[in-house]
């Protein structure tokens, strides 16, 4: 089976990519939304998604690897709700923006535009590679005065 990406949004006001890369590795905890408990249900060791800053920024700031997935949520008294650990792999070179993504023809059927509530999407190959692809554009266009 082909390894799955994902994306995972966060309000960096109250667990950001800086905390995460402080802490080592971080669990991913306290969602309660039936498809995104299905995605991080689905999760397997090693793959990895996108660091998304909610609210705040609202931008894909890094790239996360699962370091163990498959784990009750320990905020989840019921024992019906999933997490996962990250940890992190790299910062993005730069941020690659929601209204950068929502302007990108290539990317308009990311979950993270037509479900735009769900904190924990899936990410096609396709559009892993285009977004990781765009963050470079983002840098080298910030290095150019």
């Amino acid at each position: 089976m082909a390894k799955r990406y994902w994306l995972m949004k966060s309000e960096p006001d109250v667990y950001s990519w800086d905390d995460l890369v402080e802490q080592g590795e971080g669990t991913w905890d306290g969602v309660r939304n039936h498809r995104a408990k299905n995605n991080l249900a689905a999760m397997k060791k090693g793959e990895r998604a996108f660091f998304y800053h909610s609210n705040i920024g609202l931008e894909i700031v890094g790239v996360v690897e699962i370091s163990e997935a498959g784990i009750t949520d320990p905020t989840d008294e019921t024992g019906k709700w999933a997490a996962v650990k990250v940890k992190p792999v790299e910062k993005l070179a730069a941020p690659v923006t929601l209204k950068q993504v929502k302007a990108t023809p290539e990317l308009a059927d990311m979950e993270l535009i037509k479900l735009s509530r769900l904190s924990v999407s899936e990410v096609t190959p396709e559009d892993w590679k285009f977004i990781l692809s765009m963050a470079k554009a983002n840098a080298k266009a910030a290095k150019t005065p």
